[in-house]
Formats: structure tokens, sequence, C-alpha cells
């Protein structure tokens, strides 16, 4: 039998899976090796992070986390943007006293790639009553000129991870700061919504029960019915958020004395206080691997969780 709980282990992994609802606006690319078997969504799982290389596998245990999402929604302010396929990796390395810490991959926990903003800069900034806003709202006849694209950015590791929250609905699972990076010529390359000393505080919240189901199968990835490794996948949730507060948009417009900052935020209602944003993530497909029994590899099991992992490589 496993010394970690089945409950235990669903709690962690329906907790994460609100993880990958709100890791991008864009489509996902996840880059790492590629992995054999069952091991293969968790390519970039930090197994040797000094916390998870630590675990002894009786008063903690390693686990990867991979969550992500293929559809939804963000309204930030008055402007709402579709997101596309996110991709989140985390470890979770669970404690004695009922608590989790997390780790986070050294490229950052989110991976995604940019998505265009319906509208484009037109719809961001213009029209405007700023003399200096309009004469490059004149300009965006040209598509290439007007598309916006946008990326949502990790900006620190989860926090807050709340287990029981995982099998529950409205109640808050995790912590999960972000910004939103937006690229256009006129914006320059240093416009964000948030920033890492002001970020997005995402609390994601099930509103629906996953589905789930367990396989095992060898340390290599190969399946085998007995194992020493286990994945349980938990699939079907739909996540939502309505309770974050948006900053306004800085660094845009190569200076301009904030000119364009200003624009931005008027016209998409930013700073935006808790309560007019919100999020829905639906159908994320979630997948927690780790030793089946990882007292069995005490006091080393983050070691063997990582050589493992190592092996399945191709």
């Amino acid at each position: 039998m496993p010394l970690v709980s089945s409950r235990t282990r669903l709690a962690t992994l329906s907790a994460l899976t609100a993880l990958g609802a709100f890791a991008s606006i864009g489509t996902a690319t996840a880059t790492g090796p590629q992995l054999n078997g069952s091991w293969a969504p968790s390519n970039r799982c930090p197994v040797d992070a000094a916390g998870m290389l630590a675990s002894d596998g009786l008063d903690t245990s390693p686990q990867c986390v991979v969550s992500y999402s293929v559809s939804g929604s963000i309204k930030l302010g008055n402007t709402t943007v579709p997101t596309g396929s996110t991709n989140l990796q985390i470890g979770v390395v669970q404690n004695p006293d009922g608590t989790s810490t997390v780790a986070a991959p050294a490229g950052g926990a989110l991976i995604a790639a940019p998505a265009t903003v319906p509208g484009g800069l037109l719809g961001l900034m213009c029209p405007s009553d700023i003399p200096f806003i309009s004469d490059i709202c004149r300009q965006l006849t040209d598509a290439k000129l007007n598309k916006i694209t946008a990326t949502m950015e990790s900006v620190g590791t989860p926090s807050d991870f709340d287990q029981i929250a995982g099998v529950l609905t409205d109640k808050p699972i995790v912590s999960i700061p972000v910004r939103i990076r937006l690229e256009n010529p006129f914006l320059g390359g240093n416009c964000y919504i948030g920033t890492k000393a002001n970020p997005i505080i995402l609390r994601p919240s099930n509103l629906t029960s996953p589905d789930f189901g367990v396989e095992r199968f060898n340390g290599d990835g190969s399946p085998n019915e007995e194992g020493d490794m286990s994945r349980l996948n938990i699939l079907g949730s739909t996540q939502s958020d309505k309770t974050f507060a948006v900053p306004g948009a800085s660094g845009c417009g190569l200076g301009w004395f904030g000119l364009i900052d200003a624009a931005v935020n008027l016209k998409t209602g930013l700073p935006s206080a808790a309560g007019k944003n919100s999020l829905t993530l639906d159908n994320t497909q979630t997948h927690l691997t780790g030793l089946f029994a990882p007292g069995l590899a005490a006091p080393d099991a983050g070691k063997v969780l990582s050589r493992n992992w190592h092996s399945a490589v191709r």
C-alpha cells in the first residue's frame, strides 16, 4: 500500500488542476526533453530541485505535476481575451503537517506562446482625446502596426497551496503570481499589465469536479501494472477565479512620459479592482506522477524519483 494515501494524492492533484487554468493567453509550447511512456507529459518537472531531492519518502514525498487546458477566457477590466492552450509544470513536496511546498522549473512554471488581442491597438487605446495618441491611431490602418500579442508570464513560484480545497468547490486552491506582456511596435518591448513587484495574483477554485484514474508504470516510463511509479490523471474540470485585482499597464510606448500607459489604461478600464475581473478555463487536464510507495525508497525517495525521470529521457 502507498505510504501517501489516495485521498492525499487526489487532493494534491485536484488542487493543481487549477494551476493550468491561468498559465497563458496563448498556445503553450512545452520545451524540454522527450520522455518515454507515462512520463511524457512531465518533461519540465524540476526533479533536481533541492527540496525535491531532499524528500525522504517518509515525512516528505515528491511528485511531478503538469496541468494544461485548451480553451477559456479572461476578463481584465473591460477587455476580454480568449485563452488558448497552456502548460504549467511544477514539483510538489508533501510535508508531514499536511502542507505542500512547490518547486518551479528553472525556466519558470509557465510556458506559453503569445496570442493576438482582438481589435489590436485600435481596440486597446483608440479613439483617444490625447493628441499624441490620436496621431498613432491614424497610422493604424496597417494591420502589422495594429496587431498586439499578449503573453502571460510567471513572476514567481505558486504559494498558499491548499490540498483540501482541491477536492472542494468555490474555495481558493493556490495563489499564482503572473504578469501579461503586451507587444506591438508602438508599445515597445517592456509593456506589461502587472509587474514582478506588483503582479496579478490568481486564486483559482473548482467550479466542477474532474474525473480521475490511476495508472502504474516502471521507472523508465514503460507500462507495468505493478510498477514502482504511479500517475493520477485528473481530467475535465472547469476552473474559475473572480477575485483577482489587475494593476494598470506600465512601461508601454518607449517612455513617452506615460502617455501610452495612460491611454491603454483608460480604454481598458485598468487598474481594475477585485470582483471586476474573471477567468474561466474549460476541460483542464492534469497528471500527478510520483513513486507508488515512496516509503520503500526511504530515505532517498527524491533521488529515486529524479533517477527514474532521467532514465525516461529518450
